[in-house]
Formats: structure tokens, sequence, C-alpha cells
């Protein structure tokens, strides 16, 4: 194994916390990782690892070499894709909602391929909180105002919002035209997976935004769930528009307060702070901006 792989074997099994990760993600033998760190620990003359049954970590030593290294094989990665026709190649890991990977992502994504064929793309799914460089993670396609600042943000998309209920829904409870007609009407309550409270209602009245809690007789923790709820006439919700275009052909939701829309909802593609964008990063967020852009 040359030098420079080496490298990429040990800043894996720092990001990973685990030698036989580590060797899964890159596709080599368990005893060939080993051997790579002894061999740098050895030309070293230090200890970069701390190793028990359980866990790997970083010593000082192999902190502050790992932080080189991230840089160098960047710096590397950028040159040759200067001085080269070569496109990205390798491994890319994302994580992302599952209803934007069904939106925006998938629809696009054999034309991304295509484009790449040397590329191999993981997606994982959720809207928890993801450590990308613990879990060895590119990147993370984010929905909402960002609270994690240690990591790198760019903005993809910002998504149009609307207010909508049940025609069953409006049948009992009147279609609201004004904030000032909520008066009496409920909502179904959207539990923040970050706060654990429930969201209100968001409209804009005379440039400024009001924010509305009406009763919440049912909360949820889930997007389809929150569908589901409006859909059987339990109150208004608060949605991106990108999904309701079959609901409204169908007349099974209708929008309310048109003239109070809430404000748009961004979205953001996350990166670790302490690596430089890769190549293979760079091209996907490129290309995936593109694909909000035509969808939304």
């Amino acid at each position: 194994m040359d030098r420079f792989e080496a490298l990429r074997v040990f800043t894996r099994i720092v990001e990973r916390r685990s030698f036989t990760l580590a060797a899964q993600d890159l596709g080599l033998p368990r005893s060939t990782v080993t051997e790579a760190v002894q061999q740098i620990e050895a030309r070293l003359g230090v200890r970069l690892l701390q190793r028990t049954t359980r866990h790997v970590s970083p010593t000082l030593d192999g902190e502050a070499y790992y932080r080189r290294c991230i840089a160098i094989l960047a710096d590397i990665e950028d040159a040759e894709a200067a001085f080269s026709d070569a496109k990205p190649r390798g491994l890319l890991r994302i994580d992302v909602h599952a209803t934007l990977a069904r939106f925006f992502v998938l629809p696009g994504l054999p034309d991304f391929m295509a484009d790449y064929p040397d590329l191999q793309l993981h997606i994982s799914e959720g809207d928890r909180f993801v450590d990308l460089v613990r879990e060895g993670i590119d990147c993370v396609l984010r929905v909402g105002d960002l609270q994690d600042s240690s990591m790198v943000a760019r903005r993809v998309a910002m998504l149009p919002e609307v207010t909508c209920a049940s025609p069953a829904y409006l049948a009992r409870f009147g279609t609201p035209k004004t904030p000032d007609d909520l008066e009496g009407h409920r909502m179904i309550g959207f539990v923040s997976s970050a706060t654990g409270s429930v969201i209100p209602l968001e409209l804009q009245v005379d440039g400024a935004i009001r924010n509305i809690t009406l009763p919440t007789p049912v909360t949820v923790a889930g997007a389809e769930t929150l569908f589901g709820a409006a859909l059987a006439g339990l109150g208004l919700i608060q949605v991106p528009r990108y999904r309701l275009g079959p609901y409204f052909e169908a007349g099974t939701l209708v929008e309310v307060l048109k003239d109070y829309p809430p404000t748009p909802t961004p979205v953001s593609l996350l990166y670790p702070h302490n690596r430089q964008l890769s190549p293979r990063v760079r091209v996907f967020i490129d290309w995936v901006t593109k694909e909000f852009a035509a969808r939304v």
C-alpha cells in the first residue's frame, strides 16, 4: 500500500472509530487496514490510535495527524481533478429525508449516475442529528433553519409552504380567509424533533410574521401521519406546496389563507467544516441544486 492510500485508511479509521467499519467502507481486508496503521505509527515513531475491544479513538498526536491528513488528501484530489479529465469517483454517502429523496433526488438520479459512472452512491434517510464524521457520511440534506454551527451549509432551495385542510374539516369549522377567522379552529400539532414542542402556524401579515398556536387535539411526529390526519379532517396543517398537487387536484385538501402564506422553508446541504469540499460532494451539490430549482 502506498503512502497516500495509507493516509486514506487512517482517516477513515478515525472517522468511523473502527478498523472493521473502515475496512468495509474501503473494500479492504481488516488485516490490511491494521497493517497500514502499524506502518504509519512505526514510520512516525508515535502512537496514533487508542485501541480497546469496543472502541478506537485518536491520541492527541493522532488527532493532529488526522487534521493534516484530510487537508493533504483534499489537496491531492483537487489537484488531480484540475489537471485531468477524470470525473469524480468513489463512494459518496449522503443522508436525506425520505420525502425529499422521493420528490427531488430520485427522479433525476439515473442521469446523474450516467454522467458520473465511477461514483457509487449510498443514501440513508432520516431527519435526526447525524454525526457526519463519526458515521462516515459526506453530506446531509436537511429542511428548516439550521442550528448546528459546526457544519458548513449551502442553501439549495426555498420551499413555498401553504396552509390547508380537508373539505370535511372546513365544512365543520368554516373556511378561514384572514388570521382573525381562526378563532374556534384547531390545528394538527407537528412536534419538532429538535425542540420537542409543537410548531405553531406561521402567517405573513402586513409584512410581519405572526405565529399562531391553535388547540391541538392531535399531535404527530411524522410527515406522513400529518398528511393522514389532515385528510381525516382533524385540523389545519402547513406543509410544502410541492407535495400537494395531487391532493388539490383530487379535492381531498383545500388551500386556505392564501393571502397570508407561511414563509418558505429552506433546504440546505451540510458537510463537515474541517474538510475541504471534495469533487464528489461538489458535483452532487451542484446537481441537486439544479434538481431543486427545476422541481420546486
